[in-house]
């Protein structure tokens, strides 16, 4: 690792510590040649399928445009960002499991659908009406009624609603 403030080679590991629910190493360094202090951070490089569209274009997979999908189906809602980075990190992890090179762009909708599906209900319906192209009011009263039946087949018994 190269110094950022005197760009000599050699730096020493003085401390490391797992964050972010232990995914990422932590580690503070120290310039053997300046004895400036840094801090980096180390992750597992794995490697996201590329999404194939509709058209049959092939594209590399952008979590920001994740991130951005469903921050705009939770804008105004009350769903914390904490959760909405909980719910990207939850579909990447699915897209890695999969093993897979190469994904559908409809499985990752999916994916994001059954996110939203438990974080805000709204938020849910927002991206169902975009993701699905909704065309009238009536697409709207079919998928509510959808995901009333299934938050009465999910609840709890004794669960008064």
């Amino acid at each position: 690792m190269h110094c950022p403030f005197c760009s000599a080679d050699e730096t020493k590991v003085v401390d490391s510590r797992l964050v972010a629910d232990g995914d990422q190493v932590r580690r503070r360094r120290e310039c053997l040649q300046c004895h400036e202090r840094f801090t980096t951070f180390e992750t597992a490089e794995l490697l996201l399928p590329r999404v194939v569209k509709q058209n049959g274009q092939r594209e590399p997979f952008n979590e920001d445009k994740l991130r951005a999908g469903i921050q705009r189906a939770v804008e105004k809602r009350p769903v914390s960002t904490e959760r909405v980075e909980a719910a990207v990190a939850q579909i990447k992890h699915a897209l890695q499991a999969t093993g897979e090179r190469e994904l559908p762009a409809m499985r990752i909708g999916e994916l994001v659908m059954e996110q939203l599906r438990e974080l805000d209900q709204v938020a849910y319906v927002r991206f169902a009406s975009v993701y699905r192209r909704f065309e009238d009011v009536s697409d709207f009263s079919d998928e509510i009624e959808r995901l009333n039946t299934r938050g009465k087949a999910t609840a709890e018994p004794g669960d008064v609603s």
